[in-house]
């Protein structure tokens, strides 16, 4: 009987064991570049994606819309829904919610990617600060899942409109602006890895910009649906971790070619950020970034792997890949049964 995963069923699985899916499943020698590509349909309002994957006894594939105009209706811009099959036999054996699938492995891989990192910025200081580029559902699932592995002390929130600041951040600022919403806020002291964080504070009045708040941050989130760069790659700090998932376009980016010059890349998978990465392709266009600089998480994971230089920003760019939504739906589903 196939069974079927509602979202709750889905994200009960949790960003910690989603991670962890995702690193077995590199340590033990999965490699992304051997995938089959995901296939773009264009349809009349939108487009539709096709994400296969066998690997490790299971097959698996996704089937996602993106329709622009949603946003207009109040509907969700993208829908999902994930089948998974044993491989022995070919059998449907679950029936998941593809949109919570997606919520939960595309941050589990940006973390997965960086967890060393996170962990030593976070090493001996009050937590990360982080800033966030958008405010829907891949931003707020990427702080849960940064602030289940390491101590998070402040989160702020930009977006082009501001407006109050939601339950996960401290602060909603206006892209380029210099001050905070005029909601109140409470500042969150230093939360532990798996908590959310407390405390009072209001938002308004601060004077803080925007600029200066990427200049400090340890890590900057940009998950947005922008085509042309968000952040100012020079204010971000060597040092910094920089998580970028809001494109999949190769004429789309969030980041500049000035960051993505003096950065570290990591990628999910050469051959998918030459492909599908904005961010990637159009930097090496421009000249500022070498294809042959890119490192893979296959070639970043288990023992042996180089370590990545501290001394400049990581930028992790994911652009999703069928093996991670197949390593993620085996959990959830062996956690279902049990």
């Amino acid at each position: 009987m196939t069974e079927t995963l509602d979202e709750k069923d889905v994200l009960a699985l949790g960003p910690v064991a989603a991670v962890a899916a995702v690193r077995r499943a590199l340590a033990d020698g999965l490699d992304p570049d051997a995938g089959v590509p995901r296939s773009v349909v264009p349809l009349t309002r939108g487009q539709a994606l096709l994400m296969p994957c066998e690997y490790g006894g299971w097959f698996g594939v996704k089937v996602a819309t993106v329709a622009p105009g949603n946003a207009a209706r109040g509907l969700r811009r993208i829908n999902a829904t994930y089948l998974l099959h044993d491989s022995a036999t070919l059998r449907p054996v679950a029936l998941l919610d593809g949109v919570a699938l997606t919520t939960l492995r595309t941050p589990a891989v940006s973390v997965a990617a960086c967890l060393e990192r996170l962990r030593a910025l976070a090493d001996g200081g009050t937590g990360l600060r982080l800033v966030v580029f958008g405010a829907g559902p891949q931003a707020e699932a990427h702080v849960t899942a940064v602030r289940a592995h390491a101590p998070v002390a402040d989160v702020t929130v930009v977006t082009r409109r501001g407006g109050p600041a939601p339950g996960w951040a401290d602060r909603h600022m206006t892209a380029g602006g210099t001050g905070l919403s005029d909601g109140t806020r409470t500042s969150r002291g230093a939360g532990t890895a798996g908590g959310t964080g407390t405390g009072a504070e209001t938002a308004g009045g601060s004077g803080t910009d925007t600029a200066a708040l990427v200049r400090r941050a340890d890590v900057v989130v940009t998950a947005t649906s922008a085509r042309e760069p968000v952040v100012d790659g020079r204010l971000v700090r060597d040092g910094a971790v920089v998580l970028a998932v809001g494109s999949h376009e190769p004429a789309a980016r969030e980041l500049d070619s000035a960051l993505m010059g003096r950065a570290t890349v990591l990628v999910e998978s050469r051959e998918t950020a030459l492909r599908e990465a904005g961010d990637v392709v159009l930097a090496i266009r421009e000249g500022a970034l070498a294809p042959d600089s890119l490192v893979t998480l296959a070639e970043s994971a288990g023992e042996g792997a180089a370590a990545l230089p501290a001394d400049r920003p990581l930028v992790v760019k994911t652009c999703g890949m069928g093996w991670q939504d197949l390593v993620v739906a085996v959990a959830a589903y062996r956690r279902g049964r049990g």
